[in-house]
């Protein structure tokens, strides 16, 4: 049997580090970028998704950087297809694809694959929503629960996205979503597209170190203009807070204080603090894989070199 070809995913929480290394590897292997990133698929919002320069992206391309308008949406699904394709590509073309970013649905989405679903009804979602403001997220997670333990065990009674999902496919269909998930099984990246995924996480030795870096950056980004940023794009009149672009992290908060919710000092703060809690969120995602394999931060360049050194990882 030939040997599968490999493709690198390069993950980790947020201003861990990530493209820095992702580019260390570009500088040294034939390799194609893939962006994991939820927020960096939209055009215009570039400072807030730490999105790589012109320059930097005129030397190592990206794929799906700029692929959306701030007014669509862009799922799992969606990324799913985009990202199958690009691997294809680079692979087609003799090269490494590497996924880099932090948007770990969209890495679990790549590993696992993801089950046909039937689509969203936004009534019914409504309707579910209005329920659980009614009666609480408990009593909804005990409907689930009668209905479809399996997903109820995997669904914790705080997570309302899911929660709404799950009941709107069982009202919708009469059919678990247990159901659609197990179809999922024959869906994994090695069956869709015959390839083995070497998956690496960058992750802090010390978590202050992490915030400390964080807090810097978010600095960093309104001294770099994030606020006039997020300024024109309030000014097109058909973005709201109600979009995902506008709710990612940074943005939402920006947002606020444009609004007159929050002072300039409170912004620091609020900024800083969500971004915090979605480092927070990522680890929590990577300590649940125990296929990813995790490595001490460091100097990009060296990061670089301890990978392209370490056989267990076969990526070149």
């Amino acid at each position: 049997m030939e040997p599968r070809a490999t493709v690198l995913a390069l993950v980790g929480p947020t201003a861990v580090g990530k493209t820095e290394v992702a580019l260390a590897l570009a500088a040294r292997l034939p390799v194609d970028l893939i962006s994991l990133d939820s927020a960096m698929v939209y055009r215009g919002m570039d400072i807030g998704t730490a999105k790589p320069s012109t320059e930097v992206l005129e030397r190592f391309p990206h794929a799906l950087l700029d692929i959306r308008d701030p007014t669509e949406r862009y799922s799992a699904a969606s990324f799913l297809s985009d990202a199958d394709q690009a691997v294809t590509l680079a692979l087609a073309k003799g090269r490494l694809p590497i996924l880099v970013g932090g948007t770990m649905l969209y890495l679990r989405s790549f590993r696992e694959g993801l089950a046909q679903l039937p689509e969203a009804d936004p009534g019914l979602r409504a309707q579910i929503q209005q329920e659980a403001e009614r009666v609480g997220w408990q009593a909804l997670h005990e409907e689930l629960n009668r209905v479809d333990a399996r997903a109820a065990q995997r669904i914790h009674p705080n997570n309302s996205q899911r929660l709404i999902r799950a009941l709107e496919v069982f009202r919708s269909t009469g059919r678990p979503i247990s159901d659609y998930w197990r179809q999922q099984k024959d869906q994994n990246v090695g069956r869709r597209l015959g390839v083995n995924l070497v998956e690496v996480a960058l992750v802090p030795d010390d978590r202050r170190v992490l915030h400390e870096r964080i807090n810097g950056r978010f600095s960093a980004m309104l001294e770099a203009g994030l606020v006039d940023e997020v300024l024109s794009l309030r000014a097109r009149f058909d973005l709201s807070l109600a979009l995902p672009s506008m709710r990612s992290v940074g943005y939402r908060q920006v947002w606020e204080f444009l609004e007159g919710n929050l002072t300039y000092e409170a912004l620091v703060q609020a900024g800083a603090a969500a971004t915090r809690q979605l480092a927070k969120r990522q680890l929590t995602w990577l300590r649940s894989w125990p296929q990813v394999r995790s490595i001490p931060w460091g100097a990009s360049s060296d990061v670089a070199d301890r990978l392209l050194r370490d056989s267990q990882l076969e990526i070149c």
